[in-house]
């Protein structure tokens, strides 16, 4: 296999790259970001790209890719305003399925790592959505556009490119040690929102799962949408007992605006978790069981391993030391003719 992935400088582009490296039947792995990887690698060749992947048409030619990993699509809008996440999710996304089905492309799977909140949470919902399912609203928040419009390139690519294995995950909410959320910023803070009168049932997914599932999918043939997500649901209230920490309560009326003071402690609320807050949401995770992935962690498995990696943190401290990327020590690691390599 001869792998692109995209968004190399963030957590999952660089842990998936690490993955890759691990495999005997991954020739060549090329990652692209504007930021450097996040993890140390060894055989990954990371080439700076701006967001919007332009160069990614001569870099597929040049390189004879055969896979197409889409790590970089922005499900958390706290981190970039709205433009920004327009050029990354909707120009990106154009432009890398513009080089996969160029004449005579090498591209043979395209493998998008996508999200739930496609599906919105509205208070006409039903408990658990289906892949074939709709939302029951139009979308309200700049992120839920941005993923929605480059869900419409992906399905008209899949039609006119029926040649290519095209596979797209919609993860649920994410919870894990190393990963930082709306969510776990909210589950870590001394006390947790919720919005006054609403308990809503929630499905998380282990950030293991994640990496599994996008990895099932780049090594194994599954063409279609796929929800990834922990079996089951929980009620918020029960998963801030788990993890042991107060509630303190929102109103329901301007429930933004009451939420900006909680800014000051770290706590970032955009539109999409208020909703969620408010409605909850489920999705139905069968159809990718049924294509042969098996998941490590329930939804209350993950709040509760969640809740361990916080008691840990609490005892200990925070126990990864932080990973900074230099071009120059990683072309000697690479290269240079004094290192030490295993002649196996």
């Amino acid at each position: 296999m001869r792998v692109l992935v995209t968004g190399l400088g963030t957590f999952w582009g660089s842990r998936l790259a690490q993955q890759l490296e691990r495999r005997d039947d991954v020739e060549v792995i090329v990652g692209l970001d504007t930021h450097e990887p996040k993890l140390p690698l060894e055989r990954t060749e990371f080439v700076r790209a701006d967001s919007s992947y332009s160069i990614l048409n001569r870099i597929v030619q040049a390189t004879q890719i055969d896979t197409v990993l889409h790590t970089h699509l922005i499900t958390d809008s706290t981190r970039l305003s709205g433009r920004a996440m327009h050029e990354i999710n909707v120009i990106g996304t154009m432009n890398l399925l513009a080089a996969a089905g160029a004449a005579g492309s090498s591209v043979r799977k395209v493998v998008v790592k996508s999200s739930t909140l496609v599906y919105g949470a509205a208070y006409k919902d039903p408990y658990f959505f289906r892949e074939s399912m709709q939302r029951t609203r139009p979308p309200r928040t700049r992120v839920e556009r941005t993923l929605l419009e480059s869900a419409g390139f992906l399905r008209d690519f899949a039609q006119d490119n029926p040649h290519v294995t095209v596979t797209k995950l919609r993860l649920s909410n994410v919870l894990g040690d190393d990963l930082t959320t709306p969510f776990s910023k909210a589950l870590r803070s001394p006390f947790v929102p919720e919005i006054f009168g609403f308990d809503p049932r929630l499905q998380f997914t282990h950030e293991d799962d994640v990496t599994g599932a996008l990895m099932y999918a780049t090594v194994n043939d599954i063409p279609g949408i796929y929800n990834v997500a922990g079996d089951g649901t929980l009620p918020w209230s029960e998963v801030c007992m788990i993890v042991g920490r107060p509630r303190i309560a929102l109103p329901p009326i301007l429930t933004g605006l009451a939420a900006e003071p909680l800014r000051i402690t770290g706590i970032e609320l955009p539109q999409e978790v208020i909703d969620l807050l408010r409605y909850g949401r489920g999705v139905d995770n069968t159809r990718f069981k049924r294509a042969g992935y098996r998941y490590k962690y329930t939804t209350a498995g993950t709040v509760d391993a969640f809740a361990r990696t916080l008691r840990l943190e609490s005892t200990i401290g925070e126990k990864h030391p932080h990973y900074r990327y230099e071009r120059d020590v990683e072309t000697f690691f690479r290269h240079s003719p004094a290192v030490v390599r295993d002649p196996g």
